[in-house]
Formats: C-alpha cells, sequence, structure tokens
C-alpha cells in the first residue's frame, strides 16, 4: 500500500472548540504526510459548518470502503470511541483514542500527545491490541431470531419502565441459574469491566483475562451476586412472562430493542474481536491507578534481591 492510498478515518464530534481544532489539526497532518483523511458523513458535516469545506478529505462509505481504511483516529472520550468502533466494525482497522472527554478509559493518550501520535501513525509505529466482544440475540417466544447485535463493553437487560420490576430467567451453558425481580442485568466483557459493569458493583478483569461478567441489578433474590464464567460460556435471560410491562435491550448504550414477555436474550462470545492502537502499551494496573485516581502513597515497590555485592 503506497502513501497516496492510506485512508485514515478521523472519527470527532464537532461540539466543542476544542475538538474542533483538534480535528482540523490532524486532517491536515495526515494530508500532508501523503495518507488520505476520511470522514464519516455526519462528522464531516458538522466540521464542514465549523470550518467551511474541506477540500481533499474524503467521506466513509461514498469515497472509502470500511474495507480500505488503515485505521481510526478518534478525538473523543469513551462514548466516540464507541461510536467509532461500530464504524469500523467489519473491516480490519484499529482504532486509536485520543481522549478528549473526562475518564477516558478506552482511550489511549491525552490531547496534550496529539501531534506525536499522528506522527506515530503515519510511521506506522504501533502496537495492536485485540478486545473480546459480545455477540447478541433477542429470540420471541417462538425461538426465531428476531434481532442481532454486538457489544464491545456490555449488553444490558433492563427494565423499560421506571416504576415496573424485571422478572428475569438466567441460564448459564443452557442450565437455568436463577429466577428474580430485578432491575436489570449487565453481561460485560473484560474491556467493559470498567465501565457499566463497574458502577454496577460488579468486578474488574484485566483486558488479557478472558472471561464474561454477569452482574444483576438491584435484583431481588438472595442469590443474585456478580458472577465470572468461562468466556466460551452462552448467556441467556429470559423474560419472564409475568412481566408487567416490557424490557429493553441496551449494546454499549447505544443500539436499543425491546424485549416484551417470553424475550430471550441470547449473549456469547463474538468471532471478530476489536481491534486497538496502542502507542504505550502500560500495565493495566498503572491505568486504573491514573484513571480513577487511586491512592498509592507509601507504596515502596518490591524487594530486589542484592547481588554481587550491589547496594
Amino acid at each position: 500500500m503506497t502513501d497516496a492510498t492510506r485512508n485514515i478515518l478521523v472519527v470527532a464530534h464537532a461540539r466543542r472548540p476544542d475538538t474542533v481544532a483538534a480535528a482540523k489539526r490532524v486532517l491536515d497532518a495526515l494530508a500532508g504526510a501523503g495518507a488520505r483523511p476520511v470522514l464519516a458523513a455526519d462528522d464531516r458535516a458538522e466540521l464542514v459548518a465549523e470550518l467551511g469545506e474541506l477540500p481533499g478529505v474524503l467521506t466513509l462509505d461514498r469515497d472509502v470502503r470500511v474495507a480500505d481504511l488503515e485505521l481510526a483516529i478518534v478525538l473523543g472520550g469513551d462514548g466516540t470511541i464507541l461510536r467509532a468502533v461500530d464504524l469500523v466494525r467489519g473491516g480490519s482497522a484499529p482504532v486509536l483514542g485520543i481522549n478528549m472527554g473526562h475518564v477516558g478509559f478506552l482511550a489511549e493518550i491525552e490531547a496534550d500527545d496529539m501531534d506525536d501520535a499522528v506522527g506515530r501513525v503515519i510511521a506506522r509505529d504501533y502496537d495492536v491490541e485485540e478486545r473480546m466482544a459480545l455477540s447478541v440475540r433477542v429470540k420471541d417466544g417462538s425461538g426465531d431470531v428476531v434481532y442481532e447485535t454486538w457489544a464491545l463493553n456490555e449488553a444490558t437487560v433492563e427494565k423499560a419502565s421506571r416504576e415496573r420490576m424485571l422478572e428475569v430467567v438466567l441460564e448459564v451453558d443452557r442450565r437455568p441459574l436463577s429466577a428474580f425481580g430485578c432491575d436489570g442485568v449487565v453481561i460485560a466483557t473484560p474491556t467493559g469491566s470498567t465501565a457499566y459493569n463497574f458502577s454496577a458493583g460488579g468486578p474488574v478483569i484485566w483486558p488479557d483475562v478472558e472471561a464474561v461478567a454477569v452482574v444483576p441489578l438491584s435484583a431481588h433474590a438472595l442469590f443474585a451476586r456478580p458472577l465470572v464464567v468461562s468466556p466460551h460460556a452462552s448467556i441467556a435471560i429470559e423474560v419472564g412472562a409475568g412481566t408487567n410491562g416490557t424490557g429493553i435491550l441496551w449494546a454499549d448504550g447505544r443500539r436499543s430493542h425491546e424485549l416484551p414477555p417470553g424475550a430471550r436474550v441470547v449473549v456469547r462470545r463474538s468471532s471478530t474481536p476489536v481491534r486497538l492502537a496502542r502507542l504505550h502499551p502500560a500495565a493495566f494496573t498503572d491505568r486504573l491507578v491514573q484513571k480513577f485516581r487511586l491512592p498509592v502513597v507509601g507504596w515502596r515497590g518490591p524487594i530486589v534481591e542484592l547481588r554481587d555485592g550491589a547496594s
């Protein structure tokens, strides 16, 4: 692939002046290095409204196919990164997040390092890390599949009405585990363990651990603790026929589908992982400490054995 055919997607919501300025810098830097900057149609419309026409910038799905993208640079927080992951789904382009938000747990670097990041992208000086994703199916009372989607962070079955409780039956590997009333159930990947799952009191799972977390939300049951199951497990949630009202499925908080009584949500590991570009591989422990500002005062580090008289 020559530099002239290097298609690099830039994903940014033009809702803040700093994001608009950052997008302009990245687009100019890519074009100046001989790559072809690409925008999704919605992002292009927003940026054109702020910056005027963008000559030389291509449009995704009109000028460039997803399969022809080399990489996606994302300017924003975790929500924008999830949108970018959705945009490149079906291709092989990894996603590089530059944090313009708050916690930005999925982002690789902060905005201050943006110029260096673009230079590393042009030089192809980055690693690619694959993250587990979830495949999600909804079946009706007859067992027919009526909806399919996927998630990087989590699939959540929730009650649709605030004043009503959701009655569910939880199943693991085609065996019933428990039935209870609740506000919902979160099924999360290791990546999503620090998102909704974390807020719901679920476990934090290191990214290199292959497992899935199942966390009931405000369950009225004695046995309704967070579970950690095999990545090969099939997890199903049936909306009880006695549920007064409907439930709703959310995938990454972005895609939803209504769940009437009798609906069945089946979640498995997706055969297609999500690819994240990494510039500075770091211990996950350090990311937790940095993002959540955890107190580590007093840590002295491991004791190193002295050899050959070293002091």
